[in-house]
């Protein structure tokens, strides 16, 4: 779908108060940058219909050419938020019809770019919602290179079209990490489930350091599953990120039996447990494993 903006006379530039980050960084070389805290931008990515593109007006910066909706961030303002931010002011993005994947950063020291990698969850149409815009549109993979893609966006293309089918999985031997620090677990067991899980929620939402992951990028956001066994099956839901399994027996059949299933399904999966038995099973499966010492260093601020 293509979106144009309504002919008024052509695109008006931006008035009004802006933000202490609206303002150019200019390095040593002369080069400038838009974005005095930094830049970020939106990789919205839906398999049935491609990538949303932005057509840029002439007045920005590499006008005429074809990007991803972003813009400078905001003193204070987290690289994620502000791709959220900058899709919803320039295309009418809706941040609830989207789960993201990765993030990626472009650091030239004096300023950088990050793109934020997300697959749509449900389908949308984007709206022009500022004076940035020529025109908004849907473009299948295959046919991006065929456009004149701005500078920044063409070279960063090809090395996160590449990582758009990644489907990376945490499975989360409950037991065995709750399990791992004497706090007194075994006399409520689904409460203190229901603190790992908030545990879990807190690190799904912030994302995983991409090098943990053995992935490129900075910072990704697996699916998130934790399974639990014997009495800690009561414990509640404390949040909408993190996927329940409540094994019906076994806890480590169960773990096994999900990352087989998974991985046929093309998930990249990875088990957490200290548990030297089922990390021997679950790596025959062809899933990696993490100790549970890793998760818990994921856990600290």
């Amino acid at each position: 779908m293509r979106i144009e903006q309504p002919d008024s006379g052509g695109p008006r530039r931006p008035s009004g108060p802006r933000d202490p980050g609206d303002a150019w960084v200019v390095a040593d070389s002369g080069e400038r940058y838009w974005g005095r805290f930094g830049a970020a931008g939106l990789l919205a990515h839906d398999p049935a219909r491609g990538v949303l593109l932005q057509h840029r007006v002439s007045w920005s910066h590499f006008g005429g050419t074809w990007g991803i909706p972003g813009g400078a961030r905001h003193e204070g303002e987290s690289a994620t938020d502000a791709a959220m931010r900058e899709s919803l002011e320039e295309a009418g993005v809706p941040g609830d019809a989207l789960a993201p994947l990765l993030t990626s950063v472009l650091d030239l020291g004096v300023w950088s770019y990050t793109t934020l990698v997300a697959h749509v969850t449900r389908p949308f149409e984007p709206v022009i919602a500022d004076p940035e815009s020529y025109a908004l549109r849907w473009v299948p993979v295959g046919e991006l290179d065929s456009l004149p893609l701005h500078p920044g966006f063409a070279s960063s293309w090809p090395a996160l079209r590449a990582l758009l089918n990644e489907r990376p999985t945490i499975l989360v031997d409950a037991a065995n990490v709750v399990g791992s620090v004497p706090d007194g677990w075994w006399r409520d067991r689904a409460d203190a489930a229901e603190r790992l899980l908030t545990d879990l929620e807190a690190v799904a939402r912030a994302g995983f350091d991409a090098r943990s992951l053995g992935l490129p990028g900075a910072v990704w956001f697996p699916h998130v599953v934790a399974v639990l066994e014997g009495d800690a099956r009561d414990a509640r839901a404390v949040g909408p990120t993190v996927e329940l399994i409540r094994a019906a027996g076994s806890g480590e059949e169960t773990l096994v039996a999900e990352a087989a299933a998974r991985i046929a399904r093309g998930e990249r999966v990875t088990l957490v447990t200290s548990d030297r038995g089922l990390a021997e099973r679950a790596t025959a499966a062809g899933a990696s494993v993490r100790p549970v010492s890793w998760l818990r260093d994921a856990f600290r601020p």
